[in-house]
């Protein structure tokens, strides 16, 4: 899906029960402003854009990224992701809780395998945020 800057904004503002986080172009990530654990995002621009931001509700994971002029929006159902394949990863910002990556395979035959169908590593995506800040 492909959005212009006011409806990402839009769009962004009206993820209700949502945990993620965005990246703006213009600064680093502020983890009191950017980072959201229990609250619904909310988009502060103050002078940049949204260059990257990812979501979560447990069932559906929202990837956004800027290029060009545009937004383009993933959003890929993680419901029936098997635990083993979501990883738990220490951030580099203090103090902020475990971000949660899920992993997204794929069945597909491999020539080099004698065409036996083969799990092929597809995407990572956001899958929330293990704890609260602290």
């Amino acid at each position: 899906m492909k959005k212009t800057k006011d409806e990402i904004v839009k769009y962004i503002n009206n993820l209700a029960g949502y945990q993620g986080y965005i990246q703006y172009s213009n600064r680093p990530i502020d983890k009191k402003t950017d980072i959201f654990i229990k609250d619904n995002p909310k988009v502060e621009l103050n002078g940049g854009f949204i260059y990257e931001a990812h979501f979560c509700n447990g069932k559906q994971s929202i990837s956004i990224k800027q290029i060009n002029n545009s937004w383009y929006i993933d959003e890929i159902d993680i419901l029936n992701i098997d635990d083993i394949d979501i990883q738990s990863y220490i951030s580099d910002i203090e103090n902020l809780p475990k971000v949660k990556m899920a992993q997204i395979w794929k069945a597909e035959k491999d020539k080099l395998c004698e065409n036996m169908e083969v799990m092929k590593l597809k995407k990572v995506v956001f899958a929330g945020f293990e704890g609260d800040i602290k």
